[in-house]
């Protein structure tokens, strides 16, 4: 027995060094899609200080205080992004890892309903306050269930494309968190979410008949799930007025959404230039969290905003690339989970700021203020290149017995 469980621990150590040698050693990252984070880090970065200053000294803070907070936060994010691109993303696809990347999320989610421990602010609860330090429990779960949907659609892939056995308990596991975001509320997370799941089962082969009923019958219950809420909540009711007619109640409920198209409106095509932005000297709210991206189209113009678009739809088109080209499966699942939802998450908070789609509350990536949420989509991107890393490995400068036949991607019956 003895010699058993050794010979099982030199084992499992010999698979991490030739992972971590194959990793560090011998593989290359996509330097593209490095390229477009770091891009959008930095733009978001400067953005982030131009919009907060004048708040910041409004609540008696240094002007720079909240860039700094915000490139502290950066760093943090940069090494979890640096060690996860050396750390083998196969790590995530261990069964304890993937179902605690579910598990954890969702009692964290139960506990913002803990009296003491959830914060509410502005009608919502959506924040866990550990001392003076708060965060969404959300952001964990908008990570955790690619994770966890990546691992139960690898190992279930067979059935995918049965109802009973495959979409009905995806969605099962969906409409706890679904049902649990909605109750804060929050909104944005939840569509957010959904529509990442969403996607991650079209690719993992699903039925397409079934998909699209499916799909029918989501949206229409999302659609009765505002209609509810709406009635229930005032600021819902506010925000659909804003989107409505933004200029209806210019002083009141809809102040916010009209500044926001002010600002836009007033950049012109190449803007009023960095750091003169009028919209921020207290006209415009919340500059440095959900509505920083009409601060860059009032000072950077059609120019800046485009740029801003063209970074994310490169993000976007280099992780689906990545994906493509994956190693396995799972790494694939991954990649487009991770990248979907951050282009997801892009796009809606341009909709909003532009009253595209009613205001929801949700951050643009790299841009908006927010330590949890800035630290996690960098730890995001950088399984994603690790993903990219493992892809693109050399084992012919490898020794003979730590070579392993690439497995490809099997994606008979799927959607892909």
């Amino acid at each position: 027995m003895a010699e058993k469980e050794t010979a099982g621990k030199k084992r499992r150590l010999g698979d991490m060094q030739l992972f971590w040698r194959r990793g560090v050693q011998y593989g290359e990252v996509d330097l593209p899609f490095f390229l477009i984070v770091i891009a959008l880090l930095v733009m978001g970065i400067v953005m982030m200080f131009s919009a907060s200053y004048a708040w910041a000294i409004a609540e008696g803070k240094e002007g720079s205080y909240y860039a700094v907070s915000q490139m502290k936060n950066a760093g943090l994010g940069l090494v979890l992004m640096l060690f996860l691109c050396m750390v083998d993303y196969h790590f995530f696809q261990k069964k304890l890892i993937a179902i605690g990347a579910y598990v954890l999320p969702l009692i964290l989610l139960v506990m913002v309903f803990i009296p003491g421990i959830g914060v509410t602010d502005g009608g919502a609860t959506r924040w866990i306050a550990i001392g003076s330090f708060n965060f969404q429990p959300s952001e964990t779960m908008k990570i955790g269930m690619v994770i966890f949907y990546s691992y139960v659609i690898t190992k279930n892939y067979d059935n995918m494309r049965y109802f009973l056995r495959g979409m009905l308990p995806m969605l099962l596991a969906l409409l706890v968190p679904a049902a649990l975001l909605i109750k804060e509320p929050h909104i944005s997370a939840t569509a957010l979410i959904v529509m990442t799941c969403i996607i991650l089962i079209f690719v993992g082969g699903v039925n397409l008949k079934q998909f699209l009923l499916i799909g029918i019958i989501g949206a229409a219950g999302a659609l009765l799930v505002v209609s509810i809420m709406s009635r229930n909540y005032d600021y819902i009711q506010k925000r659909i007025q804003s989107w409505v007619d933004p200029f209806a109640d210019s002083q009141g409920n809809t102040w916010q959404t009209c500044q926001s198209l002010i600002a836009i409106g007033s950049g012109g095509l190449f803007g009023l230039g960095l750091g003169e932005s009028r919209q921020k000297y207290l006209y415009l709210p919340e500059t440095k969290n959900d509505f920083v991206f009409s601060i860059v189209c009032e000072e950077l113009g059609l120019v800046g905003a485009l740029t801003v678009v063209l970074l994310f739809t490169l993000l976007v088109i280099r992780g689906f690339y990545i994906a493509m080209r994956a190693k396995d499966k799972f790494g694939m699942l991954m990649a487009i989970g991770l990248t979907s939802h951050i282009g997801l998450q892009a796009f809606f908070n341009i909709a909003v700021v532009s009253n595209l789609i009613p205001n929801t509350g949700i951050s643009l990536p790299f841009f908006s203020y927010g330590g949890t949420a800035l630290i996690l989509q960098l730890a995001e991107m950088g399984i994603v290149l690790n993903i990219s890393r493992v892809r693109y490995q050399s084992p012919q400068r490898a020794p003979a017995a730590e070579r392993a036949p690439q497995a490809e991607v099997q994606l008979q019956g799927g959607n892909v």
